[in-house]
């Protein structure tokens, strides 16, 4: 029996805290070990071995048979948008709407119910579901409200003639940089504002953003409940919001006050928001939920085919490339200052040429213990990992891409797919890579990530960078150890080794020995933070 000593570090013992004994499957505790059986105490693993000694050593201790095929480490979703999924619940939702007829009668319901020169804001905007949106279209919903629809992506939007003329936009010469703003063949603007065109107005830096109507605060947070007991469902008990603003991160101290942050959180502040000179600290609960970093973004999409690559492809920018959002200058300056204050950078870098100017920048920095990350890090080589490996950053890919948009990839990138979302390459090379859906631009689903990063199939099922493949206990591993420490959590969870959070899942097939394809066929029959139970299934 492995136990915490007399004085555990972090685990507290808890006077009158009853010990629970986690029994059951098969346990992947993550470390490299299989216990039978956990003990677990004020929300820790204080002891792990086989059930009899468990027994003998905590007579007392209520027992909890798990009821399922294989216990594996909570999965830790490193990088997703729950907190922008729920505040489009409480906007004009488009999740279900089935064709650009719904979307426009919803979009007119809610102008009836807002003051004329009031913003209606519609989320989010998926074109392979109702079609293509532009400014006319809009203008049908109403001539006296500003109105805008957010595509899922939030690379993007459409605006009315009213939310172009509230935004400023006249002329294509109004784009800002690091912006575009679609123009028809007769030189009037369509209405469709890309990257920083919409994203500056959206996240001011100060204040709160006039476009982004969000309900009453019960109604936000009542949201944020739904969508946090939906990847409870998936066996996701911790995650990383992206991106938040002093509004997301009061929401979320909202929920913690009032008891119903079931999730562990941590948050990525939006950079425009954030003043090297105060940069937030934990809070009063910072094992619940904590600001872990500084989140920019350098360059575009990756479906989307906005990044910013070394060689041409053939963009949905129309320029034979991506977009650089944020300006040389801009972002050296930036950097500099929040590592100078101590703070962990995060940045949104597809493309290979935005890596790279990633790459150039932390490495000017004065050598500290800080470990900046690169998020989705999409299109690298080894040349590129060898650096990041040198940098100690940590990786955040994506998860599920390749599953889901794959043939899209293969459009856009053409054989450089092969070193897209390079799970093998950044493992090999010793990198700490995370997982990650970008939720709600993909599903949350870890076991479908998973199955992703193991079988490199599309949804169609072609093969993409067969060589990208990793094992599936290795995949578990980037959604848990990996996830940890790109929040530099490893010390305190990612796997179910004593003097770790009793955080897990249950599922109802042991992955490892199931069919590659069909591990997204797995169900999660129930998830556990701190020893309590969060969701169980309904069978």
């Amino acid at each position: 029996m492995t136990a915490l000593p007399a004085t555990p570090a972090p685990a507290p013992s808890g006077a009158g805290a009853r010990t629970k004994i986690f029994t059951g499957p098969r346990i992947l505790a993550g470390d490299g070990t299989e216990p039978e059986a956990l003990a677990v105490r004020s929300g820790w693993i204080v002891a792990a071995g086989t059930r009899h000694d468990l027994r003998s050593a905590f007579p007392k201790a209520e027992e909890v048979a798990l009821d399922g095929a294989l216990v594996v480490p909570g999965f830790n979703d490193a990088h997703c948008h729950p907190s922008q999924a729920a505040l489009a619940r409480v906007r004009v939702d488009l999740n279900t709407l089935p064709n650009a007829g719904a979307v426009l009668s919803a979009l007119r319901r809610q102008a009836r119910r807002t003051p004329p020169g009031q913003w209606v804001v519609g989320q989010p905007l998926d074109e392979r579901r109702v079609g293509v949106l532009d400014r006319d279209m809009l203008d049908q919903v109403s001539d006296s409200h500003p109105v805008l629809v957010v595509h899922y992506s939030l690379h993007r939007a459409v605006a009315n003639s009213a939310g172009l003329a509230a935004l400023g936009y006249r002329s294509p010469a109004d784009a800002p940089p690091g912006g575009q703003l679609g123009v028809r063949a007769d030189g009037r603007l369509d209405g469709h504002l890309v990257e920083r065109a919409w994203l500056d107005p959206w996240l001011p830096g100060t204040g709160a953003s006039s476009i982004a109507p969000y309900g009453t605060p019960s109604a936000q947070q009542a949201a944020l409940k739904d969508v946090i007991a939906e990847l409870h469902a998936c066996g996701i008990t911790s995650f990383c919001d992206a991106l938040v603003t002093p509004a997301e991160q009061e929401l979320y101290a909202r929920t913690l006050a009032a008891g119903e942050l079931t999730a562990r959180v941590g948050m990525l502040l939006w950079h425009s928001y954030a003043d090297p000179e105060r940069l937030p600290g934990d809070g009063p609960d910072p094992l619940r939920l904590r600001t872990v970093g500084v989140k920019m973004m350098l360059d575009g999409a990756l479906s989307g085919g906005t990044c910013l690559c070394r060689s041409p492809y053939p963009s949905a920018t129309g320029t034979g490339n991506g977009l650089q959002i944020l300006g040389d200058d801009e972002f050296t300056a930036t950097v500099r200052a929040i590592d100078a204050a101590g703070g962990r950078v995060a940045v949104h870098a597809n493309g290979d040429q935005a890596v790279q100017t990633v790459l150039d920048v932390i490495e000017s920095l004065p050598r500290s213990g800080t470990r900046h990350r690169i998020e989705h890090c999409s299109l690298i080589d080894d040349s590129l990992a060898g650096r990041i490996a040198r940098a100690r950053l940590i990786t955040v890919p994506f998860g599920p891409f390749v599953t889901l948009h794959g043939e899209k990839l293969l459009d856009y990138y053409g054989d450089r797919v092969d070193h897209i979302c390079a799970h093998r390459t950044l493992r090999d090379a010793g990198i700490v890579v995370a997982g990650s859906s970008d939720y709600p631009l993909a599903p949350p689903d870890p076991l479908l990530a998973i199955r992703s990063l193991v079988t490199r199939t599309t949804a169609a099922g072609t093969t993409v960078g067969a060589g990208q493949r990793i094992g599936p206990q290795d995949a578990v591993d980037v959604y848990t150890r990996g996830s940890a420490a790109a929040s530099d959590d490893e010390s305190v969870k990612g796997t179910l080794a004593v003097g770790r959070l009793a955080d897990l899942a249950v599922l109802d097939t042991d992955l490892t020995a199931a069919e590659p394809d069909a591990l997204s066929e797995i169900r999660v029959r129930s998830t556990w933070v701190g020893g309590e139970c969060v969701y169980t299934s309904r069978r």
